[in-house]
């Protein structure tokens, strides 16, 4: 189902309004994570929305509908919720800090880009929420249980990894080092990697080949992928560690994936 043009110019209008309250919210914080947490619940809102957009004269969402928009307001509580909690009251992001020193007089003005940019992205994944949502079939089937399934597991395997995460900032031993136990030992960015995972689900429930307009759910898991590994996410943060850890990461690098879990390449004897 493709979604309608003034659906798409609805939800790019919200998000548009949201990215730019979230500058405002920053430049007054002086605390550029606050963009993440603004983005995360904002485009939790926006597609809840389109899940539940009504199409040809429909009187009352399908329970397909009502699934998705529950399935989006899970993930967005879930991350929103944990933005927040490390973003209020602690200092300001790696990567929003590195381009703080980078930009200097100009970081205002280019974090009012990379705020507004994301408008647009959120919209790409609105996109295939909307086709996902809309699958004509009556009812649940085995594909929404494997979609939930998918968003499950993503969503615990974040957690997991920023558990572990926390646990290893808390320990006083750990300062200067990198974090290269549990799953941080198979990836660099597991949160990343479970985090783009979660986008998998659209597909999932509603991806056929025989119906062409089910092809945009495979928008989501693209957008993702590009976002963070290309994009906001894992190149700017890689160099915030470069600069703080050194030949650590360094060594880090050489025997951990990047993205995609995998076995650790042979590594020194010790912890760095």
């Amino acid at each position: 189902m493709l979604m309608p043009l003034a659906y798409i110019l609805a939800v790019l209008m919200l998000m548009s309004s949201v990215m730019g309250a979230a500058w405002l919210f920053c430049r007054r914080m002086r605390n550029g994570g606050w963009t993440d947490v603004f983005w995360t619940f904002g485009t939790g809102v926006g597609l809840a929305a389109a899940a539940m957009a009504p199409i040809g004269g429909q009187t009352a969402p399908s329970l397909r509908q009502v699934f998705s928009a529950i399935l989006v307001s899970i993930w967005a509580a879930r991350l929103g919720g944990y933005v927040a909690s490390r973003v209020a009251g602690k200092p300001e992001d790696r990567r929003y800090a590195g381009f703080r020193k980078a930009w200097g007089e100009q970081y205002e003005l280019r974090m009012l880009g990379v705020s507004l940019v994301q408008a647009p992205a959120t919209t790409l994944l609105a996109l295939s929420v909307f086709a996902a949502a809309h699958r004509p079939q009556p009812g649940l089937d085995l594909r929404d249980g494997l979609a939930f399934a998918v968003l499950a597991a993503a969503i615990a395997g974040e957690a997991l990894a920023d558990r572990q995460m926390a646990v290893f900032r808390r320990d006083p031993a750990s300062h200067g080092k990198v974090a290269d136990r549990g799953l941080w030992a198979w990836s660099r960015h597991p949160n990343y990697f479970f985090e783009w995972t979660a986008w998998l689900a659209w597909p999932v429930m509603a991806l056929d080949v025989s119906r062409p307009a089910t092809l945009l759910t495979l928008i989501a898991p693209v957008v993702m992928y590009l976002v963070l590994t290309r994009g906001t996410g894992i190149p700017p943060l890689e160099e915030a560690m470069l600069q703080s850890r050194g030949e650590a990461y360094r060594r880090y690098q050489a025997r951990t994936s990047t993205f995609f879990p995998l076995p650790p390449r042979s590594r020194p004897k010790g912890s760095v």
